[in-house]
């Protein structure tokens, strides 16, 4: 049992963290990416899963510190997902989940990017800005007025240059610092960390 995939989850340490937050005003500011592979395909969630949302979420995430809903039990994330302000679009490479978005419709049809990527298999092969092409352009088509987003420096690597190179501006930058564990928790034990970015 190695320390660096089992360390003690009650050992923390101070990290600053910078978060950026980003918006895109009209339809016309994204630049959408095509996916020319016949095996991909993005579908929307059209039934409320809180199997489903937690295996995305925990698959994707682990890695990069998102904690906020490790602990939230099934009836919190069945109340989560069955509101029609949320919708999970799922994308699919050879019929295996590679990646997901998350999108909630706020006030003033305002819509969040609420939470975007992909599991670790599919980094690397150009899929994510497609991804976030097809959920933002999906959003817009329903009306949006403003598609908002924020990510930081835990994300992947990647993260703020997808962005932006999507058409999503910075509007506010913040820095705090914060305890979180030594290591990410990983989607379970034991699970390869992603492979680095090229």
């Amino acid at each position: 049992m190695s320390s660096d995939t089992h360390a003690d989850p009650s050992l923390t340490r101070r990290v600053e963290v910078t978060t950026w937050y980003l918006e895109m005003l009209q339809q016309s500011e994204l630049r959408a990416v095509e996916c020319s592979r016949a095996d991909v395909r993005v579908e929307c969630a059209a039934i409320p899963s809180p199997e489903l949302s937690r295996f995305l979420y925990s698959a994707v995430g682990g890695h990069w510190y998102w904690l906020d809903r490790l602990s939230w039990d099934y009836a919190r994330w069945l109340d989560h997902l069955d509101r029609a302000a949320v919708e999970t679009l799922i994308l699919y490479a050879s019929g295996t989940p590679a990646g997901y978005i998350e999108l909630e419709a706020q006030a003033d049809d305002n819509i969040e990017v609420a939470y975007f990527g992909l599991l670790p298999t599919f980094t690397g092969q150009r899929l994510g800005g497609y991804l976030l092409s097809e959920g933002v352009a999906h959003v817009w088509a329903k009306g949006a007025l403003r598609v908002w987003v924020h990510t930081c420096n835990l994300d992947g690597p990647t993260a703020l240059a997808n962005y932006q190179a999507r058409g999503f501006r910075v509007y506010d930058q913040r820095t705090q610092w914060q305890e979180l564990p030594m290591i990410s928790p990983g989607p379970w034990p034991g699970a390869a960390a992603p492979p680095p970015s090229v």
